[in-house]
C-alpha cells in the first residue's frame, strides 16, 4: 500500500463548534440549519480516541463529543439522536443505532483514551447505558462492539459480558443457503458491523462457531460487494439477492464498515487476505470504484457524501468524513506494522 494520506482531522475540526459537529454540509462548509447528530458523535468519538498520539485539535473534538453524549443519555440509559441548531434536543430516547453507536464510542474511550478521566468517566457512561437492550441487530451490534473494547481491558467485567451474550442473540446466526447466508432478507446499511460483531463477540466470549460464521459472512459479503477486482457497495437503498453490481449512490459507511470488520479478521485469524480487503476499502475512496473518482477531498481532508454511477455527491458531511478518518486510521496501522 502506496501515497495513502494520513488521516486529516481538520474537516471535521471546522464542521465543529462548542457544542458538538454538524451533521450536513454543503461542500465544505457546516450546514447549521440541520443541526446536530448523536450518531454522528459518537463516531467522533471512536475516532478521535482511536488516535495514539493525539494533538490538540484531536483532544479537543473528543471532549466535544464525549459531553454531548452525556447529555444526550437519560437517567435510564437510553439515547436521544437529534439537536436542533438551537441546542435543543428534538424527539425522544430510545435505543435505535444511537444507543448502541453510543455505547461503542463509551467502550472505545474507556479501553483507548490516553486521558484518565475520559476513561474512568465513559466507562462509568458505558455501565449506565448497558443496562438497557434494543431488539434491532444493528443497534446491538454497534454496542457489542463497544462491549468487545471494555473487557479488552476488564475481561471479568459482567455488565459487558451480559451485553454481548444478548447481543449474540439478537444479531442471530448465519442462514443455511450458501447463495444467501446473511441473517436478513436484504443487505442494508453498515453490514459489515454484523460480522464484525459476530467476530468480536465470539473472540471475548470464547465461542469458535459465532467467529466462524462472522468470518463467513464477512468473506461472503465482501464477496458479493467485488466487481472487477474493486468493491462496489450496496446502494443507499439496499439489496437483495437479484440485485447486480454496480449500483447507486454507493455510500462510504460500508467501506469504513468493511474496514473494521477486516481488521479484526486479520487479528484473529493472521491471515493476510484480510489486509488486502483492507487495503481495497481504502482504494475505494482513492479512486479504485465503479466510477473511477476519488471519495476525498485532498484539500480539506473531508469525505464526499455518496458514489454515483458519474461521481462523487461533493458535499463533506460528518458521516462520510468521518467514514473515511475511520478508515485511514486502520490504514496507517497498517502501513506501520
Amino acid at each position: 500500500m502506496t501515497a495513502v494520506p494520513a488521516p486529516n482531522f481538520d474537516h471535521i475540526a471546522a464542521m465543529t463548534d462548542e457544542r458538538g459537529t454538524f451533521e450536513h454540509a454543503d461542500h465544505a462548509d457546516p450546514r447549521p440549519e440541520h443541526g446536530y447528530c448523536t450518531d454522528d458523535m459518537a463516531r467522533v468519538l471512536v475516532v478521535a480516541t482511536r488516535e495514539p498520539d493525539p494533538d490538540g485539535q484531536v483532544r479537543v473534538l473528543a471532549r466535544t463529543a464525549y459531553r454531548f453524549l452525556v447529555d444526550a443519555q437519560g437517567v435510564d440509559g437510553t439515547i436521544r439522536n437529534r439537536m436542533a441548531e438551537n441546542k435543543r434536543w428534538q424527539g425522544r430516547r430510545g435505543v435505535e443505532d444511537c444507543w448502541g453507536r453510543s455505547l461503542w464510542a463509551f467502550g472505545t474511550a474507556a479501553a483507548r483514551s490516553r486521558a484518565d478521566w475520559l476513561r474512568q468517566s465513559a466507562l462509568t457512561m458505558f455501565d449506565h447505558g448497558a443496562e438497557q437492550r434494543s431488539p434491532w441487530p444493528r443497534s446491538m451490534a454497534f454496542a457489542a462492539l463497544g462491549a468487545a473494547e471494555v473487557l479488552g481491558v476488564d475481561r471479568s467485567h459482567r455488565t459487558a459480558i451480559n451485553l454481548l451474550d444478548d447481543a449474540a442473540t439478537v444479531i442471530g446466526r448465519a442462514g443455511a443457503d450458501p447463495e444467501w447466508p446473511w441473517p436478513e432478507r436484504r443487505l442494508t446499511y453498515a453490514n459489515a458491523v454484523l460480522p464484525d460483531a459476530m467476530l468480536a463477540i465470539g473472540t471475548a466470549r470464547h465461542r469458535d462457531d459465532l467467529v466462524d460464521e462472522g468470518l463467513r459472512l464477512l468473506a461472503w459479503l465482501i464477496e458479493r460487494q467485488t466487481n472487477a477486482g474493486h468493491f462496489s457497495f450496496v446502494p443507499v437503498g439496499g439489496a437483495d439477492r437479484a440485485d447486480v453490481a454496480p449500483r447507486f449512490d454507493q455510500q462510504p459507511i460500508e467501506a469504513a464498515t468493511i474496514a473494521d470488520a477486516c481488521v479484526r479478521a486479520g487479528a484473529i485469524t493472521g491471515d493476510p487476505i484480510w489486509a488486502e480487503h483492507l487495503e481495497r476499502s481504502v482504494g475505494w475512496f482513492l479512486g479504485d470504484n465503479d466510477a473511477g473518482s476519488a471519495m476525498i477531498d485532498a484539500v480539506t481532508g473531508g469525505g464526499y457524501d455518496g458514489l454515483g454511477p458519474l461521481g462523487p455527491n461533493l458535499n463533506e458531511g460528518c458521516e462520510s468524513s468521518l467514514a473515511l478518518l475511520s478508515t485511514l486510521q486502520h490504514a496507517r496501522q497498517l502501513l506501520a506494522a
